[in-house]
C-alpha cells in the first residue's frame, strides 16, 4: 500500500504539535488507521493485509520524511501484529477481538523485568522503559527472563499496568516512549507468551509463508528505518531554502561545498533504504527463509542505519547556517532525532559486526535475535 498524501500532509501539519505533546496527534492515528496502516501484519483471518515488509518500510520512510516520531512510534506498534499473528491461537483471538487495527506497544528489555514461573503461566512485575506510543495502546509486550529457560515476551492487555510519564528527551518527543509499570505481579497466562527461541526458528501456525521470515527481522529494522526519512526530510528543508536568508550558508545553490555535502548526506540515506529493499527482496527469493549466514547479515547492515544517517545529518548541520544553532529549529530537531535513533540497542553495530564476521569465519553464531 501507498500511504495517501492527504494522511502525509496531515503528518507534516501535527509534528510540531506531537513535539510538545510527546505524543502522536490523535487525528494522525485515526487517519493510519483509516488507511490500513495497523494491519499490514495482521493475518488474513482476522481481516489483516499479511503484507510484505519491504512495502511496509517503504510507507513508514514516507512518513518519517513528514515526521520521524510519527513513522517511529506508529511504525513500531504496526509492525507489533506480525509477532502477535506467530502467538498461540488464543492471543490472536484476544488482541484482535476488535478488529485487525491492534494498537500495542513494548519494552523487551528484561531488565527490570520480575518473572515467577507459576502453574499455567507466570506472575510477572516490574518496570520497563522506552515503551514507544504506550499512551494510544490497549495491550504492551514486555520482555522477561524466565528462569530454566531464557528470554520470552509477555503479552499484557492495559487493565494490568500503568504508564509512566517519563518521556522528556532531546529528540523524537513526539513518540512518547514512556516506562510502562506493573507494581502488584500480574498473571499471564502461557498462551500469552512468546518463546525468544520460537522467533528464532519461526514457529507459528500461519498458512502465508511471510510468516516463515524470522520475527526479529522485522523488528531490528522498524527502529533505524525513519532515520533515513529524516535525512530526506532534511534535504527537502534545504531545497526549500536556497537562497533564502542572509545568514544561511545554503542560500547559494552553485556553492560547492554545499552542493558535495547534499550529494553525500542524500547517498547515505538512499543507499541505505536500497539496502533495506534488497534485503528484504532477497528474503522474499528464498520463501522468506534465509540462511542464517544472510540473516546475520541483515542484522548488522540494519545496524549501519543510525550512524549512516546521522553522517548525512552531520554533514547538513555543518552548513545549516547561523539559525540552526536557535532551539527548535526543524533542521536542528531532525539531528536530535536522527542522534536519539543511535540510543536503541538495535542501532549499536559493534557487537553485531562482531558476530558477523564470527559467522563468516566459521564460528558460530551468538545472537538469537535474528
Amino acid at each position: 500500500m501507498a500511504i495517501s498524501a492527504a494522511t502525509l500532509d496531515l503528518v507534516a501539519t501535527r509534528a510540531d504539535q506531537g513535539r510538545r505533546d510527546r505524543r502522536i496527534a490523535q487525528d494522525v492515528v485515526d487517519a493510519l488507521t483509516a488507511e490500513g496502516f495497523f494491519r499490514h501484519f495482521t493475518p488474513a483471518s482476522y481481516g489483516g493485509r499479511e503484507g510484505k515488509p519491504q512495502d511496509f518500510f517503504t510507507d513508514q520512510v514516507a512518513l518519517a520524511e513528514r515526521d520521524m516520531s510519527t513513522a517511529w512510534a506508529m511504525g513500531i506498534i504496526a509492525v507489533h501484529s506480525y509477532q502477535i499473528a506467530l502467538m498461540d491461537r488464543r492471543a490472536q483471538d484476544e488482541v484482535f477481538a476488535d478488529g485487525p487495527d491492534a494498537m500495542v506497544s513494548s519494552s523487551y528489555n528484561p531488565v527490570g523485568a520480575k518473572v515467577e514461573v507459576v502453574d499455567g503461566g507466570v506472575m510477572l512485575s516490574g518496570r520497563w522503559g522506552w515503551s514507544s506510543g504506550s499512551l494510544h495502546c490497549n495491550w504492551v509486550l514486555l520482555g522477561g527472563i524466565v528462569p530454566g529457560e531464557g528470554h520470552r515476551t509477555f503479552l499484557v492487555p492495559a487493565s494490568d499496568y500503568r504508564i509512566e510519564d517519563t518521556w522528556h528527551t532531546m529528540g523524537l518527543q513526539g513518540t512518547g516512549s514512556n516506562d510502562v509499570v506493573i507494581d502488584t505481579p500480574v498473571f499471564v497466562p502461557d498462551y500469552r507468551s512468546h518463546k525468544q527461541l520460537d522467533g528464532f526458528n519461526g514457529i507459528h501456525e500461519q498458512s502465508n509463508p511471510v510468516y516463515d521470515l524470522p520475527w526479529a527481522q522485522t523488528f531490528i529494522r522498524v527502529v533505524n528505518t525513519s532515520a533515513i526519512g529524516a535525512v530526506r526530510h532534511a534535504i527537502n528543508l534545504f531545497r526549500a531554502r536556497i537562497n533564502l536568508g542572509s545568514t544561511d550558508t545554503t542560500k547559494s545553490s552553485t556553492d560547492p561545498d554545499v552542493l558535495d555535502r547534499i550529494a553525500r548526506a542524500a547517498e547515505l540515506a538512499e543507499s541505505s533504504a536500497r539496502t533495506m529493499i534488497a534485503n528484504f527482496r532477497e528474503m522474499e527469493a528464498a520463501g522468506w527463509k534465509p540462511a542464517l549466514i544472510d540473516r546475520v547479515r541483515y542484522r548488522y547492515d540494519a545496524a549501519l542505519v543510525a550512524d549512516r544517517c546521522i553522517e548525512a545529518m552531520e554533514l547538513l548541520m555543518d552548513v545549516a547556517g547561523g539559525r540552526s544553532v536557535f532551539a527548535g529549529n526543524d533542521l536542528q530537531n531532525l539531528w536530535l532525532d536522527v542522534r536519539m535513533a543511535r540510543a536503541h540497542v538495535a542501532n549499536n553495530p559493534v557487537g553485531f559486526a562482531r558476530n558477523y564476521a564470527k559467522v563468516l569465519m566459521g564460528g558460530e553464531n551468538t545472537d538469537y535475535f535474528l
